[in-house]
């Protein structure tokens, strides 16, 4: 090893930097392997400028962004003085040593005042600045969230201590390096990016010991929560009137977590239209008093209730958007007007060329002032305008527009065209998400951050920052939270996510293997379980086995599901009881970690289903099964136990009587959830066995005959 070289150690990890800011070393101290990719010369520190500015830089290098790399490191005290090639100026950076990690925090630039001669400008001129950035070799997992590189032996990681600090890695042969940077737009000082090199098993105490330090969110003391598995009971219909209903169908399915919508408690619209009002529905008069009176009933039947809201939406039906629209709503593109604009106007006449702005027809729509206007097409060459203008669209008041006036292009979330995104650097977020905090602090302990994605860019930041800044509104920290969309900071506080969006029963278990399936292990490689949900209830649609094959592959990777339900399904649904049964069954088995690691291998086949039986002796049995052909309105399925074929079978959607060409008294029937045996009628030859939507359970000699049985079947409905 070089000599000259700045050393940074703690219990876990040594790390080496030369005093050219070159990084030469990462060795874990317990086992003495060294993390780093040797030989690839890599600053430790960079800056980032849209082009030179100093003068004589400006005249020799070519005017565009460069990165300048550090290319001297020297101690003083706990600061690190950095210099940089070709550039004058020199940066400040704290390291704080704590037992598990080592953090660097940008604290100031040091500028000469003839770094820059005469220019009146703000120096230096950074746009952005590398925290840290080191080449570490592959290792068997990737976790792109956290971004952490592991094995079973040891973890290096790279993350955030700050919402501002923006972590990434970039993939090389044989190695990644991952880096922390710090932006002008977001904030350059004080700006914290933390090392964690250690044995894998420390890595959770290490990230927690951080987390404690920064005061930050606690992901990993949430991720340890043990309600984190749980299965979640959904509802956008829930209400004084209708709570305790829901709070039965919850407990016949063993839920102990129960999702409620915004829509259970505000009045709402055609999708998100008046979304960001938050007024109170008839249901609950004396407002949030009344939500606390049902909080306390849905947690007297030990359920634990959480909150499901969209923090980033404003509808354009709500008092944000009409008749005045708000100054805060986010544009995703500036136009100046080139001429005024009276009310009659349908030409808006811009400075800019619109070329490439928004042509689907339902978010063609600029703000200017507090009047929306809609457009039907705009032009590339001068003069530029977009024409065939409806003025005072969403019904907000038309009014003259001054020459010059700045306004621009309505941020229309895609989901719907109805609602807009808040603009994040105003202070509407703290606005709606205090509204939203209120109706949490009735009781609420979890929460699911919806349409997180609907924000300014740059999206690494604003994403979890705005789900961030409603966070710190809430009071008490969550048990755990999901969102529909996540980035590096967000790990500290997303402990599940992202349940995927509906799909229907034709297609149900082929989305459960394209998606959650896939994501799991992705998942698990950033200490972190997805949410298999969410599912829907259809009428008629949602048969057991559909229920059966998602919670048990949810199962195999230790994750839960989240349902949606709605009582009018519920009541309707043949099945219910028999589905609710299937849930209630596998949220035991989670509960008691019934499972073994072997039973956990084989679920994750999704090529094979499994159902999970109450045996003759009234214990869980967990047997692999297939579905047969069968008449019209009969789901049938074969297995193998204790060494005889037998067939589960159910009536879909009513109740009848099945006839099969089997011999009477060589065929055993029985009440697969109450475990009674059946005595059966004989017809013809052949056997009656009732179909009511119950799962039964049967056995036949010879046993080669059941399948045929099956495929000749005849169902009397009725």
């Amino acid at each position: 090893m070089k000599e000259n070289l700045l050393i940074f150690e703690n219990e876990c990890c040594r790390l080496a930097v030369d005093e050219k800011c070159i990084v030469q070393s990462l060795v874990i101290k317990a086992t003495g392997e060294e993390c780093l990719m040797q030989g690839e010369e890599i600053a430790l520190f960079s800056v980032t400028q849209g082009r030179p500015f100093n003068n004589e830089v400006k005249l020799a290098h070519p005017n565009k962004r460069t990165v300048f790399q550090g290319n001297s490191l020297r101690k003083e005290g706990n600061r690190l003085i950095v210099g940089f090639e070709i550039i004058p100026y020199k940066a400040a950076v704290e390291v704080k040593i704590a037992s598990s990690y080592i953090a660097f925090t940008l604290a100031d630039f040091l500028v000469a005042p003839e770094d820059y001669g005469h220019l009146a400008m703000d120096t230096p001129p950074a746009a952005e600045f590398r925290l840290l950035q080191l080449p570490i070799k592959n290792r068997e997992n990737f976790g792109e969230w956290l971004n952490v590189s592991w094995d079973e032996k040891a973890a290096v990681n790279v993350l955030a201590a700050c919402p501002q600090a923006l972590v990434d890695s970039q993939r090389r042969k044989g190695y990644r390096i991952l880096s922390a940077d710090a932006r002008r737009e977001m904030g350059l000082k004080g700006t914290s990016a933390v090392l964690i090199a250690c044995p894998t098993p420390k890595l959770m105490d290490a990230i927690d010991q951080l987390e404690k330090d920064f005061d930050l969110p606690r992901g990993v003391e949430s991720r340890r929560s043990g309600k984190l598995n749980t299965s979640v009971y959904w509802s956008g219909h829930i209400t004084p009137e209708n709570v305790q209903e829901h709070i039965r169908y919850a407990k016949m399915g063993g839920f102990k977590l129960m999702l409620l919508y915004y829509t259970c408690f505000f009045k709402y619209g055609k999708m998100y239209d008046v979304i960001g009002n938050y007024d109170y529905r008839p249901e609950y008069p004396n407002g949030v008093d009344d939500v606390k009176k049902m909080l306390d009933k849905i947690k007297a039947a030990g359920i634990t209730p959480g909150l499901h809201f969209l923090h980033t939406h404003i509808g354009l039906k709500s008092r944000y958007a009409t008749p005045v629209a708000d100054h805060r709503l986010h544009l995703t593109r500036h136009f100046t007007l080139a001429r005024p604009l009276d009310e009659e106007e349908t030409t808006v006449y811009v400075e800019q060329n619109p070329q490439g702005a928004v042509m689907n027809e339902r978010c063609r729509i600029l703000q200017f002032g507090g009047e929306l206007i809609h457009y039907t097409a705009y032009t590339t060459q001068p003069p530029y305008c977009f024409t065939g203008c409806k003025r005072g669209d969403w019904d907000t008041r038309v009014q003259a527009h001054p020459l010059g006036q700045i306004g621009g292009i309505l941020d229309v979330s895609e989901y719907g065209a109805v609602s807009a995104y808040l603009d994040q650097e105003s202070s509407l977020q703290e606005e709606v998400g205090q509204k939203l905090a209120d109706l949490y602090n009735a009781g609420f302990e979890f929460v699911y951050f919806d349409g997180s994605e609907g924000t300014n860019a740059p999206f690494e930041y604003h994403v979890p920052n705005a789900q961030y800044r409603v966070l710190k509104l809430l009071k008490g920290a969550p048990l755990f939270c999901e969102g529909a969309a996540k980035a590096h900071f967000s790990w500290h506080f997303l402990s599940g996510g992202n349940a995927f969006d509906i799909f229907p029963p034709e297609i149900f278990k082929e989305k459960i293997a394209q998606f959650p399936c896939e994501e799991a292990p992705r998942m698990q490689k950033d200490f972190t379980r997805v949410n298999f949900g969410w599912w829907g209830y259809w009428v008629g649609g949602t048969q057991p086995d559909h229920l059966e094959y998602g919670t048990s592959r949810a199962a195999a990777w230790d994750c839960p599901a989240t349902i949606q339900m709605n009582l009018e399904k519920l009541d309707a649904h043949p099945r219910t009881k028999d589905n609710l049964e299937v849930m209630r069954r596998w949220e035991d088995v989670r509960a008691k970690n019934w499972l073994t690691q072997a039973q956990k291998e084989m679920l994750k086949d999704t090529s094979q289903e499994h159902i999970l039986l109450i045996n003759e002796q009234g214990e869980y049995e967990l047997v692999p099964y297939r579905q047969i052909d069968s008449c019209p309105g009969i789901r049938a399925f074969l297995m193998e136990r204790g060494g005889l074929r037998q067939v589960v079978y159910w009536h879909e959607n009513g109740k009848g009587t099945l006839l099969l060409p089997l011999d009477v008294q060589k065929v055993t029937v029985r009440d697969e959830l109450d475990q009674e045996p059946l005595s059966l009628e004989e017809k013809e030859g052949h056997c009656l066995l009732p179909a009511e939507g119950r799962r039964y359970l049967i056995s036949a000699l010879p046993q080669e005959a059941i399948c045929a049985a099956f495929q000749q079947a005849r169902l009397f409905n009725g």
